[in-house]
């Protein structure tokens, strides 16, 4: 299926410090390249792929499920990690919750993460009757392009299929069950406003991780989609300085 123009997957190559950039659901990796482009331009490796049914249309994401996600994400950190001795994940929404997972699984690969807005639970009532409810109703509105400022736009489905909707939230509950087996250093940037994720994911995380570095950052002048926002150069910045200090230079 053909891939929506500015939305296919990326790679920069650069030195021995490897960046996994994981996007979010419905979106693609459009969302995260001035991010990819800025890591790059400090002489990262940088890795971003296109997760399955992203990046083409919505009928697409809804025959998907998160195993497929997982599979992708983790193949890439495998061939990133075959080049770079230290890789640090950095991801996006549902980016940031395989993120998450990726450290859980792979201690020894992922040296540190970074979340920015990240999601592993939800308190929108409307999840409650999903199950049946993705049986009759294919898709709802979208919840892409949630975005302060006026320099990006996100390139995102303007529909949320309720099928792959369903095991996202499988997802979440998984990862969440997850959080007490990471240790590796963590930072997280959250939007104070945010129109699609609870902000109290951030101090849920933080929470409920076993690692000894972690530390949050709130973003104040950013909506949903903070590295197309206000914010992203702080987020940016910090990243950058965030995984150089892991690498030790």
């Amino acid at each position: 299926m053909d891939v929506m123009p500015g939305a296919e997957p990326f790679s920069f190559k650069g030195g021995k410090l490897g960046v996994l950039l994981v996007h979010g659901f419905t979106g693609n990796p459009q969302s995260l390249h001035p991010w990819g482009e800025f890591l790059r331009d400090a002489g990262l490796t940088v890795s971003c792929p296109l997760l399955p049914g992203h990046g083409t249309n919505w009928k697409d994401l809804a025959a998907r499920n998160y195993p497929e996600w997982v599979a992708t994400a983790q193949g890439a950190l495998e061939d990133l990690s075959a080049h770079c001795p230290t890789v640090v994940v950095m991801g996006l929404s549902m980016g940031g919750t395989l993120t998450l997972h990726l450290a859980a699984t792979n201690p020894d690969r992922v040296k540190g993460l970074v979340l920015v807005n990240a999601s592993v639970v939800s308190k929108d009532p409307r999840l409650k009757i999903l199950g049946p409810l993705k049986l009759l109703v294919p898709s709802v509105k979208g919840v892409g392009n949630d975005v302060k400022g006026h320099d990006f736009k996100e390139l995102a489905y303007d529909r949320v299929p309720l099928k792959a909707l369903a095991s996202f939230v499988q997802l979440q509950k998984l990862v969440h069950s997850e959080l007490d087996k990471i240790h590796q250093p963590l930072r997280i940037f959250v939007s104070r406003e945010d129109h699609v994720v609870e902000p109290e994911n951030a101090a849920l995380i933080a929470s409920k991780v076993s690692s000894n570095d972690v530390k949050t950052t709130w973003l104040e002048d950013s909506y949903h989609v903070a590295t197309l926002d206000n914010d992203r150069t702080q987020i940016f910045g910090q990243s950058l300085e965030f995984a150089r200090s892991l690498a030790g230079s």
